[in-house]
């Protein structure tokens, strides 16, 4: 999803920016973003688990608002972002992608027995 995200929107703002500027501009975020959170899931700990939750659920945001804006108001975006229709285009892995992700995350952490984490459950 980084590769094609950010290459879609590089070639996008660099040879057609003026035709739909909003649209490749949060397709470039979206880019950042899955770099970001595929970086963080590398790095590991504690601190780059949370920084990763925190970016999937800007994902999910993201991905829900643009995709209820763009079935609502489809002259808003002349041209299709990464989040349109839910990922559409992407076959739904915008959508689906953070989803799995804190799933995934919240179920590393207690499978990890974190400190004090026993205590707040008991």
């Amino acid at each position: 999803m980084v590769v094609g995200a950010v290459s879609r929107s590089a070639v996008q703002i660099s040879t057609d920016f003026g035709k739909a500027p909003l649209a490749y501009t949060l397709s470039a975020i979206a880019g950042v973003v899955y770099g970001f959170i595929t970086y963080s899931l590398v790095r590991g700990g504690e601190r780059a688990r949370k920084a990763a939750l925190v970016c999937c659920a800007a994902e999910l945001a993201g991905v829900l608002a643009v995709g209820a804006w763009t079935l609502a108001e489809p002259s808003a975006f002349p041209d299709a972002t990464v989040w349109s229709d839910f990922g559409m285009g992407y076959l739904f892995i915008p959508v689906l992608l953070p989803v799995t992700a804190v799933f995934w995350l919240r179920k590393s952490r207690s499978q990890s027995g974190m400190p004090g984490e026993n205590a707040a459950n008991a």
